[in-house]
């Protein structure tokens, strides 16, 4: 505990304290049931004393490999009250990268699915961890609802300070392997402000939908909702005109997409003007969109559409473009839908050189971001840690420039980052993996446009001699050992890799002939 570390609400009270006000309301719909505030408060607090049960100290990681359902909303308020830290696995993951995932978090626990532990058990490396499962028949001692019913209802949220660590947040490494920001209780408190603070928030009763996994940028409008006591509309998959079926029956207020969804509802209504009366506010960020998409999300959905930009580095969005922003940019600056937008009230975004200084109104530097939503850095791995994290201010590795009004607009990327239907993917570690086959002399992996979604994976192969190009064999193998959005979906097999003066891949070199129509390196 550093010197500046000092007490601060549990997140986890704060929801308990609007389960009061809202009781008979219901916090959360899905497919499958919904559930009032009272009875989440109620089996939330069941959920921490079974927790503590299994033998759970403080700060021991409770891993939650799970599709969307209402469980993982109990699990992070859970986890919250009993100061236990979540370490939630994307759903979309290969059964190998869970278990590293695993394995680095040293998790104590882990809530999933039967089918979901069969796939990963085996390929364990650790002792494998506990695992309470939620579709075990009642009475199996593993089961998550026999874990509840023998628990109490009644759970006081733990007093916590603000470095205290409350989620890991698992995203890939451009070292080639996974890393997960360490997200404080602090961290969470601000990310809370933030959203409450916004002209464009929740209000009691509206429905948020969340279609994409809770466990990544959706789930970031979990607490933040149900401290406003709203409704929080769970989808479990995304199949276009099904999601529009059930936007317009539940009358969401407010939802988030990423980028590629939108892309395919786009292509499901072919421009035809579709409003949904109830939508007040449709967000979309965790990847750029291109303004042309904007104008035509636009005209089909009407002045609903609002941009938020952050990372789990920044425990979500750090500046936003907002309706009314939205709305200007198309009557008045055009130009303006190709930035993310005006930090929020506390969060500093600063355009820096390479020296760290601040740079002039309209010049090219590097995004950084630091305030009290600033990851504490990377989950044992102090290298990483300290390439990004710098005198307080975390290194985006995004370049940007300014306007004078403050807006700001990313340009290029100085990581080698792709982001895929809002998922981010590093070239190295696809690169070990192409690296394994006995085929593959060398590899490069990098971005290209995508108009599905925004970009896509593709790599260039020198085979070694003798063997014949097979682009399905090739992906046939990735498919085994990486989740089906870090496969290359474009393969190009080429006789030498252009190296720059140091012996290394001149990625850029490679990849700037698939960007030399656009305007942005990224989008």
């Amino acid at each position: 505990m550093n010197s500046t570390s000092f007490e601060v609400a549990n997140v986890g009270g704060l929801v308990s304290r609007a389960s009061r006000a809202f009781s008979k309301q219901i916090a959360i719909k899905s497919p499958a049931r919904s559930i009032t505030y009272d009875a989440l408060e109620r089996r939330s607090n069941r959920l921490a004393h079974a927790l503590l049960a299994q033998g759970l100290a403080r700060g021991a990681r409770v891993g939650v490999y799970l599709p969307n359902c209402i469980e993982v909303v109990e699990l992070e308020l859970a986890c919250y009250k009993a100061a236990l830290v979540k370490a939630p696995i994307n759903s979309r993951l290969s059964p190998v990268e869970v278990a590293e995932v695993i394995a680095n978090s040293e998790a104590e626990l882990i809530v999933t699915t039967a089918a979901r532990a069969e796939a990963f058990l085996s390929l364990l490396k650790i002792s494998a961890p506990r695992l309470l499962l939620i579709d075990q028949p009642e009475g199996a001692s593993n089961g998550y609802e026999a874990a509840l019913a023998a628990a109490s209802d009644a759970f006081e949220a733990v007093r916590v300070r603000s470095d205290e660590l409350a989620v890991l947040h698992y995203t890939s490494g451009s070292s080639g392997v996974l890393k997960a920001a360490m997200q404080t209780f602090g961290n969470r408190l601000a990310q809370l402000r933030k959203f409450l603070m916004r002209a464009d928030g929740m209000r009691p009763g509206e429905l948020l939908g969340l279609v994409g996994p809770i466990t990544h940028a959706s789930g970031m409008q979990l607490v933040p909702a149900l401290c406003s006591g709203a409704t929080i509309r769970l989808f479990d998959g995304f199949e276009p005109g099904r999601f529009l079926a059930e936007m317009r029956a539940d009358r969401v207020a407010h939802t988030f997409m990423v980028p590629t969804m939108i892309n395919m509802l786009l292509a499901h209504l072919e421009g035809q003007y579709l409003p949904l009366p109830d939508l007040k506010r449709l967000g979309y960020g965790a990847a750029p969109m291109a303004p042309a998409r904007i104008l035509q999300a636009m005209d089909v959905f009407g002045p609903v559409l609002s941009q938020g930009y952050g990372a789990g580095e920044t425990t979500s969005g750090v500046c936003g473009l907002s309706v009314e922003d939205h709305l200007f940019a198309r009557a008045a600056r055009p130009e303006r839908l190709a930035s993310c937008g005006r930090p929020f009230l506390e969060s500093r975004v600063e355009i820096v050189d390479d020296e760290g200084q601040p740079i002039a109104v309209g010049e090219i530097g590097e995004i950084v971001v630091s305030g009290p939503d600033v990851f504490a850095g990377y989950w044992r791995a102090p290298e990483l840690t300290a390439e990004v994290l710098k005198n307080g201010g975390y290194h985006t590795g995004d370049l940007a420039r300014a306007d004078d009004d403050g807006y700001i607009y990313i340009v290029d990327r100085k990581k080698d980052m792709v982001i895929t239907g809002g998922f981010n993917v590093y070239p190295s570690e696809v690169e070990a993996v192409l690296y394994q086959h006995s085929a593959v002399a060398d590899a490069c992996v990098f971005a290209v446009p995508d108009d599905k979604w925004g970009e896509a994976v593709a790599a260039h192969i020198v085979l070694k001699p003798g063997e014949a190009p097979d682009a399905a064999v090739l992906d046939a193998f990735c498919a085994d050992r990486l989740g089906g959005f870090k496969r290359p979906r474009m393969i190009e097999f080429v006789s030498a890799l252009p190296k720059n003066a140091n012996g290394k891949v001149a990625r850029k070199t490679i990849q700037a002939p698939y960007w030399a129509d656009r305007a942005r390196r990224v989008n």
